[in-house]
């Protein structure tokens, strides 16, 4: 991600603009990742992209009529998905961080 960069040459001002870009860059990347969540056997299924934007809900016929199940599984599949984002995110952002020489390692024993 840094390749070409020099980053003991670079001021903080340099390094903080660096590091902007490429999380706009990597918010660009992030738009053709796709995470799937399924419950209820797939009778509810959401998809987001990385940047945690719902691109695709499919919620099976026989769930409309009932509306307790609809929403149990609803919340199931909307909690699996939104742990799924929080992971994409922390791995990229470790990611990124990784790639900054020693602060890849920052809090880690």
């Amino acid at each position: 991600m840094f390749d070409g960069i020099d980053l003991k040459n670079l001021n903080l001002g340099d390094m903080i603009n660096k590091f902007q870009d490429m999380a706009k860059e990597q918010e660009k990347n992030n738009a053709s990742n796709l995470f799937t969540a399924k419950a209820g056997g797939g009778m509810v299924e959401i998809s987001i992209n990385g940047n945690s934007e719902v691109v695709d809900l499919k919620i099976d016929d026989s769930l409309l009529e009932d509306k307790d199940s609809l929403q149990i599984l609803l919340i199931s599949c909307m909690n699996d998905i939104i742990k799924q984002s929080e992971e994409n995110k922390k791995r990229m952002a470790l990611g990124m961080l990784g790639d900054m020489g020693g602060f890849g390692n920052f809090g880690q024993k």
